[in-house]
């Protein structure tokens, strides 16, 4: 019988899952799989640890589903397709964890209401990622329950790294820099450690370049410096979020245009980034794939922040040992890798182009003073070594 833990990674619009073998001691992936597209064209998809799709489903005739329809449809695939298997411990990704939460925490309602007064730290995130819990608690109350936070493993980043120069008596209400992409930085820190024992211990700037980007500078492991601060706006260029933005300009949305704080809320995470700049699309498959003048500068303009902050994090560092790509776009896209090397020439990193085009895993030239590498994030495989690690505690549940 396998113990089973299962990680939920819920947005606005979708639920993430995966399910691991508890028993097995590199975690082996049993299914994973998401409900997307939830209050628009709802639609199911699974598959096993293998890749083979085990499970479809549409939803048709303009049904929308809830979050809690969406859980009770993944709960039924997989006791159906789980036979013989015991679920021990349920993992969520929650995106802040605010000054308290700075490692992973069994959940109680105590936890929970804490975690709700985050919200408006992140509000497009947070509470989504906690409807699952409050779901899962009302149907299996005696289920251990395990929330991760982003922001957590960069608690380890010095004052001076995390405080904005705004009065102690705004500071101590919580308003400084957390960082985000903390499981995902996390697992790659710890991947280092198996094949670049100089890049693990030295001084190492990884860039997660999802549809949300962002860069850490990490030295031994822990995080030094990163380039989102108190919310998930911040930063470099997103798919529709602006990144770093004077904070004058939102004075002028206001006075000047007479926007309410709505309005520019929606502006800035929902109509900005690629897909504001280029007016043609937030996919960066897409904007390669164009010939719009308007995607070449927006590629341009994304660019160009990825090599601006990179400086800035090597700054952190006081120097610079390895450069590594990671996340959606870090992964797959070689040509967006090409471009940021070539603009991180002036500090040692020299590509290997045949490599890049491979995807490497090492794409550094060998006259490259800076090791460069891509390394696939596990997030997921990361939130279920978390839950799994104290053993004894999900057994006294």
């Amino acid at each position: 019988m396998a113990d089973v833990i299962l990680v939920l990674n819920a947005g606005s619009s979708s639920i993430k899952f995966s399910a691991f073998d508890a028993n097995t001691p590199d975690l082996a992936l049993l299914t994973r799989g998401q409900v997307e597209g939830l209050f628009s064209a709802p639609r199911f998809v699974a598959y096993d640890g293998a890749g083979e799709k085990i499970g479809e489903h549409a939803w048709g005739g303009g049904q929308t589903l809830e979050h809690a329809d969406a859980i009770g449809h993944l709960g039924a695939f997989l006791r159906g397709h789980g036979v013989g298997h015991r679920l021990v411990a349920v993992g969520h990704r929650v995106v802040h964890g605010g000054v308290r939460f700075t490692e992973p925490v069994i959940v109680d309602d105590r936890v929970l209401a804490e975690l709700e007064r985050l919200t408006p730290l992140a509000p497009l995130h947070q509470p989504h990622n906690l409807k699952p819990i409050r779901i899962v608690a009302e149907r299996q109350g005696a289920l251990p329950q395990v929330a991760c936070f982003d922001t957590a493993f960069h608690a380890s980043q010095p004052d001076v790294a995390r405080t904005f120069a705004l009065p102690e008596s705004i500071t101590q209400r919580g308003v400084r820099r957390y960082g985000f992409h903390g499981l995902s930085y996390e697992y790659v820190s710890k991947r280092l450690s198996d094949i670049d024992l100089r890049a693990a211990a030295g001084r190492t700037v990884v860039a997660h370049l999802g549809n949300g980007p962002s860069l850490c500078a990490m030295w031994s492991g822990r995080s030094i410096a990163s380039t989102i601060g108190f919310t998930a706006l911040d930063g470099l260029m997103m798919g529709t979020r602006c990144g770093s933005l004077d904070p004058g300009v939102m004075l002028y949305l206001l006075d000047e245009l007479g926007m309410s704080a709505r309005d520019i809320e929606d502006l800035l995470y929902r109509q900005s980034g690629r897909a504001g700049v280029s007016g043609v699309s937030s996919d960066m498959r897409t904007l390669l794939a164009s010939d719009d003048p308007r995607a070449q500068f927006a590629l341009a303009l994304y660019v160009y922040r990825v090599g601006r902050e990179l400086g800035s994090m090597i700054a952190a560092l006081q120097g610079f040992d390895a450069l590594v790509f990671t996340a959606g776009v870090g992964e797959h896209s070689a040509p967006i890798r090409r471009r940021i090397c070539e603009q991180a020439g002036w500090c040692g990193v020299e590509l290997d182009p045949a490599a890049n085009e491979a995807g490497g895993p090492s794409i550094g030239a060998a006259s490259s003073k800076v090791a460069v590498w891509v390394v696939p994030t596990d997030e997921e495989r990361m939130i279920a070594r978390h839950t799994r690690a104290d053993r004894g505690r999900l057994r006294a549940f």
